[in-house]
């Protein structure tokens, strides 16, 4: 089966509701966030350390997604796209299928 893997940016509970949405498309196998391996460089002696910026309610959360083909694998990617626009998350696309 096809593997989709994404990033998403944003609070646990959001990456949570994206997740449950792709897991009601007919088809989907596997909706799972796994670990992320990327560091992401938080240095506490950094100058922007302790920003509110920095403190944000987001984390990243990577997730893969098993999907029959194709045709499903554009469905549920036009759906995250959608699902995390409208809960304000950043969404990237790491593999494509």
């Amino acid at each position: 089966m096809p593997l989709l893997k994404i990033r998403l940016t944003g609070s646990e509970a959001d990456a949570a509701t994206v997740m449950s949405v792709v897991h009601g498309v007919d088809g989907v196998e596997r909706v799972e966030e796994v670990a992320d391996l990327m560091p992401h460089m938080d240095d506490e002696d950094s100058s922007s350390a302790g920003l509110v910026d920095d403190q944000g309610a987001g984390g990243v959360h990577a997730i893969e997604i098993e999907v029959p083909g194709p045709h499903t694998g554009d469905e549920v990617r036009e759906l995250i796209i959608r699902s995390a626009e409208s809960l304000g998350m950043a969404v990237e696309f790491v593999d494509d299928f």
